[in-house]
């Protein structure tokens, strides 16, 4: 495994952002846990939502005084067609689970647990990737506390690939779920539950004009193969099935019948630890080919993101099955109005009708509807738009995240004493 870089964070930097409890609480809980020393781990230092909240989570966590470190595993790319079917199993598809890759995951989780370099008094095993290390882990650190951080909603799974879970949750002490509901298979282990959050102070969130330390020129809406003048509905997400980019295109042809000139902006990552992103850009960009007003942009800059978040008249998150969705709090926090699917975590963020639109996943009609009564209504948008910045300042922003990290690490002992 290797460690992940970070730059360095302050919690003083965030000063406009905590409220007085949340201050109380992280300086409580920081104090008495002065000695602890703690390890997160994950597949990829980059590319997806997990990455980007231990971006900060854990140079935040050094700054109150939380000994931590961020893990990477090493794979190879046939681990991670297994974790990627692991995933869309465990989110309810259909299909098969064979002994190879059962082989192949033990195999690569088993190595890279015995390459853990160092002792820790928690470590945090995020998603399906790291959880096979559990086992290896309780054997060569049998003093540490192992957390199994889930951020995929389980509430449909494949029993095959649920069961193979199970199997592997015997040596973890505690689960943390999005949702409560998202653990509602998993028993005889204690669980808590923690949403996630966006940071308002990285090149994604701040406002574009504090962003003047060179790469602004992805800023610039003008720039992009869209016209900024004209109305205009972005997707944030990888090129994935269960962001059903296919329905978005669906949706924006039926609006386009009703708001001429508007456009259609997809723009995702890809990342290392999925394999089957490339698969389906190339299926969305066969079917769409022939409009010029549909464009897919791949691995922007954050700054890009910002910008194209803040210069959309609606983003939209069109998920099929969804553990939160960071980009839904991202673009309120830009006071963009989101029309979204009522799934997952995106419900905990959208108040239907009062920031923005939810839509059962299968209705596309709906969902065209919503997105033409908002383009249609500039002063709603505006009004959704202040309240949803608004609701995210208040439940969805990093210092909860860290005050959240810090009261389980207090719920799980009292006393650590640092080793090694």
């Amino acid at each position: 495994m290797q460690r992940a870089s970070t730059e360095d964070r302050s919690l003083e930097d965030y000063e406009p952002y905590i409220d007085g409890q949340q201050r109380r609480a992280i300086r409580q809980h920081a104090d008495s846990l002065s000695d602890l020393r703690v390890a997160h781990v994950n597949s990829t230092a980059s590319g997806g939502g997990v990455a980007e909240i231990l971006r900060t989570l854990v140079p935040l966590s050094n700054d109150v005084g939380i000994d931590t470190d961020w893990l990477v595993m090493d794979a190879p790319a046939e681990f991670f067609d297994v974790t990627k079917a692991v995933h869309n199993g465990l989110q309810g598809d259909e299909i098969e689970f064979t002994d190879a890759m059962r082989d192949t995951y033990r195999r690569v989780t088993e190595e890279n647990a015995a390459g853990l370099d160092g002792s820790y008094d928690v470590i945090v095993l995020h998603d399906p990737q790291s959880l096979g290390m559990a086992a290896t882990l309780a054997t060569q650190l049998p003093e540490t506390t192992l957390v199994w951080r889930c951020h995929i909603d389980l509430t449909a799974a494949n029993s095959a690939f649920l069961a193979f879970v199970r199997s592997n949750l015997d040596p973890i002490d505690r689960v943390i779920f999005s949702r409560a509901a998202y653990g509602r298979e998993i028993t005889g282990i204690e669980k808590d539950v923690v949403h996630p959050a966006i940071d308002p102070l990285t090149r994604k969130n701040r406002p574009l004009s504090a962003l003047s330390d060179g790469g602004t020129e992805a800023t610039d809406l003008e720039a992009y193969p869209f016209d900024p003048d004209r109305p205009l509905l972005v997707q944030v997400s990888r090129f994935d099935p269960w962001k059903d980019p296919l329905g978005v295109v669906e949706a924006y042809r039926t609006v386009q019948q009703s708001v001429p000139g508007v456009q259609l902006v997809l723009a995702g990552a890809m990342p290392d630890d999925d394999p089957e992103g490339i698969e389906i850009y190339r299926e969305v960009a066969t079917e769409t080919a022939d409009d010029p007003d549909i464009h897919l942009l791949t691995d922007l800059p954050d700054a890009g993101i910002n910008a194209i978040q803040r210069g959309a008249d609606i983003v939209l998150q069109k998920s099929l099955r969804e553990g939160f969705a960071l980009t839904v709090s991202e673009a309120l926090w830009k006071e963009t109005p989101v029309v979204a699917t009522d799934v997952g975590g995106i419900p905990l963020q959208i108040e239907d009708g009062a920031n923005g639109y939810l839509v059962d996943p299968s209705d596309l009609t709906a969902a065209a509807d919503r997105l033409a009564l908002l383009l249609e209504n500039d002063e709603r948008r505006r009004q959704f738009g202040e309240r949803g910045r608004e609701m995210v300042r208040e439940r969805f922003l990093t210092p909860r995240l860290v005050s959240d990290y810090l009261r389980l690490f207090s719920d799980l002992g009292a006393e650590f004493t640092r080793r090694g």
